[in-house]
């Protein structure tokens, strides 16, 4: 095994948990499991700590907020006080506007279904990536969160591996070519190697501790 093969599977092993595991949602290729990552995908973007993402997703799912007719239907307030009991306190108020505008989008646009959104891109993840940043709140950092989680279940469109996680695998030394790194991460899901890569530019120590196991 060479020295890439070892540190690529290092990271999978220990760090390849999908944001989407993290928070909860067993992804399928299913509308509210899809809604639940388009919300996380928002929080996530935000300049704030991932922890906090995810326990603000958690905190709106707990509420029944985790589908785009009861995130419409839901007044404004509510969905302010959701996001505060996840801790999401510097940006609830604007944050409960976009879920609410990106909601009523969403049912208008697509019945509330995001496959249909897929469908329409038919495989092309720059178009994928344009329809996603029209929803409020969700510019290029949300909607490439969010198709790297969504490859998982539409494999139409892996290897996924944008800026972020290729910034991971320069930090561990890696070849910065999607096609090359699946390669390196053998069975491992692109969504998982995807994650891992994204903790590794994320956190200096996680890259740290993989090249040490690798060493």
């Amino acid at each position: 095994m060479t020295r890439d093969e070892r540190v690529v599977r290092e990271l999978v092993s220990e760090h390849g948990r999908t944001y989407a595991e993290e928070a909860g949602i067993l992804l399928k290729d299913t509308p509210q499991p899809l809604y639940r990552l388009l919300v996380l995908s928002l929080l996530l973007s935000a300049r704030i700590r991932a922890s906090v993402a995810v326990a603000a997703a958690r905190a709106l799912h707990e509420d029944h907020l985790d589908s785009p007719r009861r995130m419409a239907d839901a007044d404004w307030q509510r969905r302010v006080d959701a996001l505060g009991r996840g801790g999401y306190r510097r940006y609830d108020e604007r944050t409960a506007t976009q879920l609410g505008d990106g909601a009523r989008l969403l049912l208008e646009r697509w019945g509330g279904d995001l496959r249909r959104l897929h469908a329409q891109a038919d495989g092309d993840t720059g178009e994928l990536g344009r329809l996603l940043r029209e929803q409020p709140g969700i510019g290029p950092a949300g909607a490439d969160i969010f198709l790297r989680e969504a490859q998982r279940v539409w494999p139409d469109i892996a290897p996924c591996l944008d800026a972020k996680a290729l910034s991971g695998a320069e930090r561990l030394g890696l070849p910065k070519n999607p096609e090359r790194l699946t390669e390196l991460a053998g069975d491992a899901e692109p969504a998982v190697l995807a994650a891992a890569l994204v903790r590794s530019a994320l956190d200096k120590e996680v890259a740290e501790d993989c090249l040490r196991r690798a060493a």
